[in-house]
């Protein structure tokens, strides 16, 4: 029997966006309705962000046992439990779980409803036996692994991020296909955990990033034995009978025991059933304005159904755009030029606002670019992790962008990412004092290089030092 509901806001989706506007909205007076036909926290807390970190943790470990000749401990090859270690990461997940639980939101006072919607008019959404009439909805059905087009794939067993933690047996040589932070992030971890691993890439491994520092990257990936394939496309895919053979197109044949698909996203779309909505779409997921609202100004879309910048802290940032919108209606707008991301590799690679190549491109000779080397800090050099480097770039005396490479560049890049979202100048960074010794004195002394010629190597600053020396008593 169809139960018909009224309700303020209707969420589609119990992912990180989702959670956060529906705990938030109830929390501030609003009628709310969540709907999540698969698993609460969606895929960052299943599938994404908390098992891969978890895995990568686990890999880090492991491999501090193989370099601790350099500390005075003698190094040894350690014995990795596989499945030991993907125990470890379903304990993560499991303790992070009551956050995003079901109960959790009842408590808060959401009505939690465990079943996909489906747009049956403008404003009214199917969700299993129920019929939801809302004042606003938000739809945040995030994504899922984008599975390309390879002649074999569909006849082969392949893995994708929803598949890897749960694999049964341990993988003796981990094929991946795709180059993004996926694929090379699970690169290192498998590599590091003793598996041997060849990456495939068509361009070039994280081609969002500043080529120069992704080479410090992938010297190291290569260092570890990750096999990086660049520039070459997958033609084929079949059975063997070890697991899998991949072809490439130079003809070459590569076996594996496993294969990995992490060859980008795609937005969750199928199940809503936009048209009945009358929500457009483009190639990479539904359209917006800078309010995140659809072409039905009833309905907002946030996190990765929108396309863009994926990632699980900009799906938090919509979250906060659309409560002003549509529970104060106050005016607000997305701007992504001061959103970090990350490569949780090691070393780390982050970034925030232009690459030095984009902000070539639009500042011209204007720009200026400072580096600062890991091999200059004394932490680094302390800790041996001296491979690293940030470049900042300036124009007119704010920063634009700031590429890292190095240990902790996730932590040193949050930093950053105030300076431009408050478009802070350099000047006032330069009035900062960093606790010594460590790591963030980094983002101080990068900033010393700027004003370093400007200071010694100027006549002016020269001529007024020699004449207070010689007139000022």
């Amino acid at each position: 029997m169809e139960q018909k509901i009224k309700t303020d806001l209707l969420v589609i989706g119990a992912g990180s966006g989702g959670l956060s506007v529906a705990a938030a909205a109830v929390q501030m007076g609003a009628d709310v309705v969540l709907l999540e036909g698969h698993k609460m926290g969606g895929d960052c807390l299943n599938f994404g962000c908390v098992p891969s970190k978890a895995l990568l943790s686990a890999a880090k470990a492991t491999q501090a046992f193989r370099e601790s000749d350099a500390f005075g401990t003698k190094s040894q090859d350690p014995q990795v439990d596989y499945q030991a270690v993907l125990a470890h990461v379903s304990d993560i997940i499991a303790t992070i779980e009551p956050h995003d639980s079901q109960e959790r939101f009842e408590a808060l006072g959401v009505k939690v409803i465990r079943e996909y919607g489906s747009f049956i008019s403008h404003r009214e959404v199917e969700a299993g036996s129920y019929r939801i009439k809302a004042r606003r909805i938000v739809i945040a059905t995030g994504s899922s692994a984008f599975v390309p087009s390879i002649k074999g794939l569909e006849d082969v067993p392949y893995l994708t991020n929803e598949t890897l933690f749960e694999l049964q047996n341990t993988p003796s040589h981990l094929v991946i296909i795709g180059g993004g932070p996926i694929g090379v992030e699970m690169a290192q971890a498998h590599r590091r955990l003793g598996i041997r691993v060849t990456l495939l890439e068509a361009v070039k491994i994280l081609p969002r990033d500043d080529p120069e520092l992704v080479s410090v990257l992938e010297s190291k990936l290569r260092e570890e034995g990750v096999a990086i394939r660049q520039d070459i496309q997958v033609t084929q895919v079949s059975k063997s009978d070890n697991g899998v053979e991949v072809e490439l197109s130079n003809g070459e044949k590569i076996e594996g025991s496993h294969l990995l698909v992490a060859a980008g996203r795609r937005a969750n779309l199928e199940k809503l059933n936009l048209a009945a909505a009358g929500i457009k779409q483009s190639k990479t997921g539904i359209e917006v304005n800078a309010s995140l609202k659809t072409s039905n100004a009833r309905v907002y879309a946030i996190g990765d159904v929108i396309g863009g910048l994926q990632f699980t802290h900009v799906a938090a940032y919509h979250a906060g755009i659309v409560l002003r919108s549509s529970l104060l209606s106050l005016p607000s707008g997305v701007k992504n030029g001061h959103i970090p991301y990350v490569t949780f590799t090691e070393p780390e690679l982050a970034q925030v606002g232009a690459t030095e190549g984009a902000a070539r491109s639009k500042y011209g000779s204007e720009l200026a670019v400072c580096r600062f080397s890991y091999n200059e800090n004394d932490r680094a050099i302390a800790e041996r992790s001296t491979e690293g480097i940030i470049k900042i770039l300036i124009y007119r005396g704010r920063v634009v962008g700031v590429s890292i490479v190095g240990r902790q560049a996730g932590e040193l890049i949050n930093f950053w990412a105030f300076v431009i979202a408050n478009g802070i100048k350099l000047s006032k960074i330069a009035q900062m004092v960093a606790a010594y010794p460590t790591l963030g004195e980094i983002n101080k002394r990068v900033v010393g290089k700027y004003f370093a010629p400007r200071l010694f190597e100027s006549a002016g600053v020269k001529w007024l030092v020699r004449f207070v020396q010689k007139w000022v008593p």
